[in-house]
């Protein structure tokens, strides 16, 4: 959260003094609360949490949403950087088509599709978060911040994608299907592709 307010501060935001003040109050209002929050090994999400995302859904336009998770998305710097930085160090001479499918095999997690208009097509479906709720049983109905959940996991992608392929990206759309009645469905993420 902290991180986050930092960014809203930037005046590239565009986020207003007043809006401003709504997300700095939670920072105060939650401030003896922040870190890790495991059960045992269960990650479980605190009440600061949805307060904060449900805040930015409400007082944060689509545009100020991608533009602060393209630098704070969920999982960003997950641990595999090295890794990612040294793929694309390793492969920058390929065509990024080839990057990309040598991206799918080589972390074998989901396989990121270019388009004709110079964007980037990723479906994702994550084991953990807002699946891995609905499966417990956690949620009778959606709850209120589910979009905005799933923006905030397009730039964790985005930023596995920059690092990994060696490209520049902006999130472009965020398409959430049906996910309380089969949480099986995926996520549709674009990004466009600037350089």
């Amino acid at each position: 959260m902290i991180s986050m307010v930092k960014e809203m501060k930037k005046k590239k935001s565009g986020i207003s003094e007043d809006t401003l003040n709504v997300f700095e109050n939670i920072l105060d209002k939650y401030k003896d609360e922040w870190g890790p929050h495991l059960i045992g090994m269960k990650y479980f999400q605190p009440e600061w949490d949805d307060e904060f995302c449900q805040s930015i859904d409400k007082y944060l336009t689509k545009e100020q949403r991608f533009l602060l998770y393209e630098t704070q998305g969920g999982c960003n710097g997950a641990g595999a950087d090295k890794e990612r930085k040294a793929f694309a160090a390793r492969h920058a001479h390929l065509a990024l088509d080839e990057r990309m499918a040598l991206f799918s095999e080589t972390f074998g997690r989901w396989k990121p599709v270019l388009n004709d208009d110079n964007t980037l097509t990723l479906t994702f479906k994550c084991g953990h978060g807002y699946y891995a709720r609905v499966k417990e049983g956690k949620y009778t109905t959606p709850p209120p911040n589910v979009e905005g959940y799933f923006e905030r996991c397009a730039g964790g992608r985005l930023y596995e994608l920059q690092k990994a392929l060696g490209i520049k990206l902006r999130i472009k759309s965020v398409d959430v299907s049906p996910l309380f009645e089969d949480v099986k469905n995926p996520v549709v993420f674009t990004f466009e592709i600037l350089d």
